[in-house]
C-alpha cells in the first residue's frame, strides 16, 4: 500500500468519529484533506449532521466551502468538540512535529481551544524521537529575519528559509516567512520549545508537545488507535 492509501485509512476512521452537532477544528494537509473529503461524505449521506467547522487555513476552508461543510470562525466558536489534523512526525508519547504545510500557528491556536486533539497520519509518520526525520518549521517576522534566524542557529540547527512557487519565500496565512529548522537531535524537545519561544521574532514553531490526546495511524492491516501516555 502506498502512504496515500494509509493516510486515507487513518483519515476516514477519524470521520467515523464525528457526530451529530460537533464543532470541528479541520487541521491543514495532505493526510487532512482526506479526512475533509470523508466528513463531507458523511454529511451529504446524511450520517450527521448540524456540524460546524473551523479551518485553520485558507486552503482547508475553501476546500470544506467547495464540499459543503458549514464553517465558523474561533471568534464565533471559541471552545471546539474535537480537532483532527495529521503530523510530520509523531513520538511514542504523541508529541508532534508539525508544519511543513505552513499553518502551524493557525493549528496551534485551534489545538489549544480544542477538548480533544486526534491526530491522524500513515505509519511512516511515527519516530522514536522528535527530529529524526522532519525538520522543526519556525514561523518568524520579516523584520529583522536573519538576527532571528542567526539566534535558532545557535541552537543547534541550521535554519533555511523556505521558498515557494517561483523560488520566492513561502508565505503563511498571516503572511510571515518559515524557517525550517533542522537539528542533529532534540535530546529534550521540551527545553527546546522554551528556547524557541524566548526567541524574538519567532512567531510560533512546530513543537507540539502534549496538546494531542490521541493518533489514529493507517496501516496495511488498518486504522490503529493510540493513547497519550
Amino acid at each position: 500500500m502506498t502512504p496515500e492509501d494509509l493516510k486515507r485509512i487513518a483519515a476516514e476512521a477519524a470521520a467515523r468519529r464525528i457526530v451529530s452537532g460537533q464543532r470541528v477544528g479541520l487541521g491543514t494537509g495532505s493526510t487532512t484533506k482526506f479526512f475533509i473529503e470523508a466528513l463531507a461524505a458523511r454529511l451529504r449521506a446524511r450520517e450527521i449532521g448540524e456540524i460546524v467547522g473551523v479551518p485553520t487555513s485558507r486552503r482547508t476552508e475553501e476546500l470544506a466551502r467547495a464540499l459543503g461543510i458549514p464553517l465558523a470562525t474561533l471568534d464565533e466558536i471559541a471552545r471546539l468538540d474535537v480537532y483532527v489534523d495529521g503530523a510530520d512526525e509523531v513520538d511514542p508519547g504523541l508529541d508532534l512535529i508539525k508544519g511543513l504545510g505552513g499553518a502551524l500557528v493557525r493549528e496551534k491556536i485551534v489545538a489549544a481551544a480544542s477538548r480533544h486533539f486526534i491526530v491522524i497520519a500513515d505509519q511512516g509518520k511515527l519516530v522514536s524521537r522528535l527530529g529524526e526525520r522532519s525538520p522543526v518549521p519556525v514561523e518568524i517576522l520579516d523584520f529583522g529575519w536573519r538576527s532571528t534566524r542567526d539566534l535558532l542557529a545557535r541552537l543547534g540547527c541550521d535554519p533555511v528559509l523556505r521558498v515557494g512557487d517561483g523560488a520566492v519565500p513561502f508565505r503563511s496565512d498571516q503572511g510571515n516567512t518559515i524557517l525550517d529548522c533542522r537539528f542533529s537531535s532534540i535530546d529534550d524537545a521540551a527545553a527546546l520549545a522554551r528556547d524557541l519561544d524566548a526567541i524574538p521574532g519567532v512567531v510560533g514553531h512546530g513543537l507540539f508537545l502534549g496538546m494531542a490526546d490521541e493518533a489514529i495511524v493507517g496501516t496495511p492491516t488498518g486504522p490503529e488507535t493510540r493513547n497519550r501516555s
